[in-house]
């Protein structure tokens, strides 16, 4: 091999490796049992610090396990953030039995669905529909009482989704809302468009505190509506 090649040859490598990590990681996120960890570490957390029965349970994607500020910005509500990463729905729908129904919550706040759509998974608006008719019916299944509030995807700056895809599933999963006695859609984008400005952090997926305070704007006027 010529010298010239074997100055290649490195940083193809690393490239390569970086790729296959990457890919990697987006396989195993995919898949249900990935999660465990984050699972367990609640678990764990529950055992130590127990919730009080009743709280409002905010699950769902990376949205919301990043949400640090969540507790401080719903005051005085009584909530608890069980995110976990990239989750999908269906991810969501496996561990409810661990991380929403032990604590019988009042309220469900749930955001995922984006990452559903986006690739490798590229799974269709109707399928996120779909699971989370699943999701509604696994809560009240168990708690009839609860109410499920469904916060609408938004698409990021990176573009890893398809907008219409995610336009299309908030449309669809809005309707559905509608069909249940218990269970409303919360639209964030609105305020997210007229609030102009970078919303999002350096890497354009995940939002900034700028983000989470009009999240908190729209969101928290719901709750305190019907259980302050």
């Amino acid at each position: 091999m010529s010298t010239a090649a074997k100055k290649l040859a490195g940083p193809l490598v690393a490239v390569l490796f970086n790729a296959a990590c990457f890919v990697t990681i987006l396989w195993l996120t995919g898949r249900p049992g990935f999660w465990e960890f984050q699972i367990s570490s609640y678990e764990k957390e529950d055992r130590v610090h127990p919730p009080n029965p009743g709280c409002i349970v905010f699950t769902g994607s990376s949205s919301i396990r990043f949400w640090r500020s969540l507790s401080e910005d719903m005051k005085p509500l009584d909530v608890i953030n069980r995110g976990f990463g990239g989750s999908q729905v269906s991810h969501v729908n496996q561990y409810a039995a661990r991380i929403v129904i032990p604590y019988r919550p009042r309220a469900v706040v749930l955001y995922a669905g984006d990452n559903d759509l986006s690739w490798p998974w590229s799974k269709s608006p109707e399928t996120v529909r779909d699971d989370f008719a699943r999701f509604v019916g696994i809560i009240h299944a168990a708690l009839p009482e609860t109410w499920i509030y469904y916060v609408s995807m938004r698409p990021a700056p990176l573009g890893w989704t398809d907008a219409t895809k995610i336009k299309k599933g908030n449309q669809l999963i809005e309707e559905f809302c509608r069909t249940q006695e218990r269970a409303q859609f919360i639209d964030v984008n609105r305020a997210m468009l007229a609030a102009g400005g970078n919303l999002f952090g350096w890497d354009r997926l995940h939002m900034n505190a700028q983000g989470y305070a009009i999240w908190t704007s729209v969101i928290k006027p719901v709750l305190l509506s019907r259980f302050e």
